[in-house]
């Protein structure tokens, strides 16, 4: 994604630690051809937006770690020719709830890859999650692993302790992620919130702020999963506990 901040987080790291490495935006219109791409610019690793998480999934000659139950990939390694799947999004998005307190459920909008990962992590956590995405067409991966998942006109509105945006609802327009009417009831009754969406105070962050709610945007998150990923991308070598203080420096900038 042309906004990403992930070039300036990584290059951060890698210039203050003398690594010769350079990470840079490459646009994919085709997930299918990710590994063609990934070859032709003899790329080292990779990190996988949207919308082609479930793509580089099946991309891959092997998948590593949460990445198994997701089913979807936002880091690649290659290690000896091969290209080696991993999923950051999910421990990076615990360490970044971690402030909110002890939580018993949660309810999920959208049901992309970043949703896959956030649901299979959370409950792994011992909190339920509830997926509620427009359509029914995104939500088999769900209903086959045991998910509660509605769709609009399936769902009927509960209390959750954190809602959760990983639509790109607000990213480069003024739309929400559900009606107005249904947000409202569900802030309502919630205890925190957040958006994956970073760098801006998107509508669905207004509407928390609105309830006086704590919240947070995919800052912290997107830093989680930076952190885990330039550990992968260095096969180890340095620990996220020297990373991570680093990385965080980049967002001063």
């Amino acid at each position: 994604m042309s906004h990403s901040r992930s070039p300036l987080m990584h290059n951060h790291v890698f210039k203050t630690l003398c690594i010769n490495a350079c990470y840079t935006r490459t646009h994919l219109s085709d997930g299918l051809k990710l590994r063609d791409v990934f070859y032709a610019k003899a790329l080292s690793g990779a990190n996988i937006t949207v919308p082609h998480k479930e793509a580089a999934f099946e991309t891959c000659d092997e998948i590593r770690g949460i990445a198994k139950e997701i089913g979807a990939v936002n880091t690649i390694i290659l290690e000896k020719g091969r290209l080696i799947g991993y999923n950051t999004d999910a421990d990076g998005f615990l360490s970044a709830i971690g402030s909110f307190g002890p939580l018993k459920n949660a309810l999920i909008l959208g049901a992309g890859g970043t949703a896959k990962a956030l649901a299979t992590v959370l409950r792994q956590n011992d909190i339920e999650p509830v997926i509620l995405n427009r359509s029914a067409n995104r939500l088999s991966f769900f209903r086959q692993n045991g998910f509660q998942s509605y769709d609009w006109d399936t769902f009927t509105p509960d209390r959750y302790d954190l809602i959760i945006n990983t639509t790109s609802a607000g990213l480069s327009d003024d739309s929400l992620p559900v009606n107005a009417v249904l947000l409202e009831q569900l802030l309502s009754s919630a205890r925190c919130a957040i958006d994956v969406i970073y760098g801006k105070e998107t509508p669905f962050l207004h509407a928390v702020k609105k309830k006086n709610l704590p919240f947070k945007d995919g800052s912290d998150m997107l830093l989680e999963q930076g952190v885990l990923a330039n550990h992968l991308f260095m096969h180890g070598a340095v620990s996220t506990d020297i990373i991570r203080p680093i990385m965080k420096q980049s967002f001063l900038y």
